[in-house]
C-alpha cells in the first residue's frame, strides 16, 4: 500500500500574521521534544491526531510542548488545579501589543530590555513573561496576589537561565489594589497587560462551562473547567466588568508612569462598562483590538492618559538603542 500523505493542519488565519502557532499543531514533531505528549495524542474522527481538549492533564502536556519547541522553555509546569490557558491566544495578545508600541516607533516594533512591561495577575503559568521575553526579549514584572502562583513562576524561571534577568515577581498584599504597592515611585512601563477573572462567582464560571461542553458536544458531563483556575484567577467581585472597572480607575493613579495600559475583554458586554469609566478618568486616548480564536471573539482594550508630545518624549527618552 502507499503511504498515506501527511497531513498538513489548516492554517489559522485568525491568529496574529507573526502568531507562531498558525500552522496548527504539529503533534509528531511536539511529542519528539515532549514524549510525555505521546499518551495524550489520538487520531480523532477527521483522521487527524489530536488530543482530548476537555481533559487538563492533556491541555497542560500540549502547552509544555508548545512552550519548549517554539520559545525554548525548559521544565514549564504548573500546580494542580492552577489556570492552563492556551498558548496560541495568549501569544496574539502579545504581539497586538507590539503592534500598539510599534506604532509609536515609525511601525518599528521595539524590542530588547528597554521596554518593559507589566503583567497583571500573572498566575502561576507565566505564559506572558515566557512569550514575551522570548520573544521580544522584553523585561517583565509580573504580579499576583497568590503567594503559591508566585512560587510556581519562580520555579519555571528557576529552569530557563536565559531569562532570570528579564522576569522578576512581586506579591500584590492588598486584593483591593491593582497598581498601588506594584509600581514604584520613578519606575515605568511601556504597557501594562491583564487577563483578567471572567466571573462574578464560582457558579457562573461553572455554568459557563457545563454550557460550553454541551456546544462542543464532547459528551462530557458537569461543571468541570479544563483549563483549570484557582478563585482568583476565574471570579472575583463583580466579575470582569467589575474588575476592569476598578483598573481603569486606579490606573489614573499612576497615569503618568505608563505608555498604555490594556486588558483583555471576553465578553462584548463589558465594553459599554469600560468606556464610561475610561470617560470618567479622562483617558486621552482608547483603542479596542478584536482578536478571534476559533469561534471565540475576544478583544483588548488599551488606553493613555499621555498626549501625542508625551508619548513622543516617552520613546526619546526611554526607547533608546541597547
Amino acid at each position: 500500500m502507499p503511504d498515506t500523505p501527511k497531513q498538513i493542519p489548516a492554517e489559522k488565519e485568525n491568529l496574529h500574521p507573526r502568531n507562531l502557532h498558525r500552522q496548527g499543531y504539529d503533534f509528531k514533531q511536539l511529542m519528539k521534544g515532549t514524549p510525555e505528549l505521546r499518551r495524550f495524542v489520538k487520531t480523532n474522527q477527521f483522521d487527524t491526531e489530536s488530543i482530548n481538549f476537555s481533559d487538563p492533564d492533556a491541555v497542560k502536556a500540549l502547552n509544555k510542548a508548545l512552550l519548549k519547541q517554539f520559545y525554548g522553555i525548559k521544565n514549564w509546569d504548573i500546580p494542580e488545579g492552577y489556570l492552563c490557558p492556551p498558548i496560541p491566544g495568549r501569544a496574539d495578545y502579545l504581539h497586538y501589543a507590539a503592534d500598539l508600541l510599534g506604532e509609536l516607533n515609525n511601525g518599528e516594533i521595539p524590542r530588547g530590555s528597554k521596554i518593559n512591561v507589566l503583567d497583571i495577575g500573572m498566575g502561576a503559568n507565566c505564559v506572558y513573561p515566557l512569550i514575551g521575553s522570548s520573544v521580544y526579549g522584553w523585561r517583565f514584572v509580573g504580579t499576583d496576589i497568590d503567594p503559591a502562583a508566585i512560587r510556581s513562576a519562580k520555579e519555571i524561571l528557576a529552569s530557563n537561565e536565559s531569562l532570570k534577568d528579564k522576569i522578576i515577581f512581586r506579591l500584590q498584599t492588598n486584593k483591593a489594589n491593582i497598581f498601588k504597592g506594584i509600581v514604584k515611585q520613578g519606575e515605568g512601563f511601556d504597557i501594562t497587560i491583564c487577563n483578567p477573572p471572567f466571573h462574578a462567582s464560582l457558579q457562573e464560571a461553572q455554568l459557563s462551562a457545563a454550557t460550553k461542553w454541551k456546544k462542543l458536544g464532547t459528551g462530557k458531563q458537569g461543571t468541570a473547567l479544563n483549563f483549570g483556575g484557582q478563585k482568583n484567577e476565574l471570579w472575583c467581585y463583580g466579575g470582569e466588568a467589575g474588575f476592569i472597572r476598578r483598573m481603569v480607575e486606579q490606573s489614573a493613579l499612576v497615569a503618568q508612569q505608563c505608555l498604555w495600559f490594556s486588558t483583555l475583554v471576553s465578553k462584548k458586554d463589558t465594553l459599554p462598562v469600560i468606556y464610561k469609566a475610561l470617560k470618567m478618568v479622562n483617558a486621552l486616548d482608547v483603542k479596542t483590538i478584536t482578536m478571534m480564536h476559533g469561534q471565540k471573539t475576544s478583544r483588548i482594550v488599551a488606553w493613555t492618559f499621555l498626549t501625542p508630545a508625551e508619548q513622543t518624549d516617552w520613546r526619546e527618552t526611554y526607547w533608546r538603542k541597547d
